[in-house]
């Protein structure tokens, strides 16, 4: 072979050699676009991953807080539920903002991350507190129960001294009423004795005895006397007197001076003026606002 094919060969071979090295150089290069791509790719999803299970675990975060969020109202005024809060918001910010990005930051990551452990730890503080407040409110409600126990027994013990004093009192007011026994209705004749035909009197005598009582005071008593004939009617018309917040029309009415000794024989008259018919007739003595007496009595023809 002569000189000059063989270096029409090795030019030949030269080009050849050239281009596949030119070619190779491209594929190399190509290849090394791919992998950057690739790890681009990778990272992304790997971005995108840690995003989601920190929106997660913010969501779970968020859940957790909204089953003591009604205990707000009574820490209001506690710093925790601002700074709550304020690191809710930079989450919410944080997360909607690499939601709208096509590119992950791990910058972006990392400050979520970091918020959303800040978010924890707040959660956790807040948390303790609430349940700190919830023992002080148990303490504070078996206080009141036992308070309230305690006044009901004391206002059960008041109504109970109450109702003996007013027992008490009424009692006392009994006890210093003028007594009256051994009423009698009698029948007169005009010259003063006993007249057995009730239509033939002319007066009528209601005596009683008024046992000695420590407890009356003692001074002037009125004492009114009521007789009501067997048709019902009042006999007489001695004006009227005060009773239980009436005003109580009588026959006749005595006055006396009671020293707190016993007064026998105690007489109240009254002139008949009206036809008196045989029957039951009903005798009422009143003094100080009480009927001392009320007796029934049958007088015959």
């Amino acid at each position: 072979m002569n000189k000059k094919n063989i270096y029409i060969i090795a030019g030949v071979l030269a080009v050849l050699l050239l281009g596949a090295i030119a070619f190779g150089v491209k594929q190399v290069a190509s290849l090394k676009q791919d992998l950057a791509a690739a790890n681009d790719e990778k990272e992304q999803l790997r971005l995108t991953n840690e995003q989601l299970a920190l929106s997660n675990e913010y969501d779970a975060i968020n859940a957790e807080f909204a089953q003591y969020e009604n205990q707000a109202v009574r820490l209001a005024d506690d710093p925790i539920v601002a700074k709550y809060t304020a690191a809710k918001n930079k989450v919410e910010q944080l997360i909607k903002e690499l939601n709208s990005e096509k590119v992950k930051s791990s910058k972006r990551i990392k400050e979520l991350q970091d918020e959303i452990a800040t978010l924890r730890g707040l959660l956790r503080h807040y948390i303790a507190q609430v349940d700190s407040l919830g023992r002080e409110n148990a303490g504070l409600k078996a206080e009141n129960a036992e308070i309230r126990t305690r006044n009901e027994q004391l206002s059960s013990q008041v109504a109970e001294v109450t109702s003996k004093n007013q027992t008490l009192n009424e009692r006392m007011t009994l006890a210093e009423k003028l007594n009256v026994t051994g009423v009698t209705l009698t029948p007169l004749k005009g010259n003063g004795k006993n007249e057995k035909n009730i239509t033939k009197a002319k007066q009528l005598k209601v005596t009683f005895t008024i046992p000695q009582n420590n407890s009356t005071p003692v001074g002037s008593k009125t004492i009114f006397l009521r007789i009501v004939n067997p048709e019902g009617s009042l006999l007489g018309n001695a004006g009227s007197f005060p009773f239980e917040g009436g005003s109580v029309p009588c026959t006749a009415k005595k006055t006396i001076e009671y020293e707190g000794q016993e007064m026998a024989g105690v007489t109240i008259y009254w002139d008949v003026n009206t036809t008196l018919n045989p029957g039951d007739y009903t005798v009422e003595l009143f003094a100080d606002n009480y009927r001392l007496a009320s007796r029934h009595f049958t007088l015959k023809k």
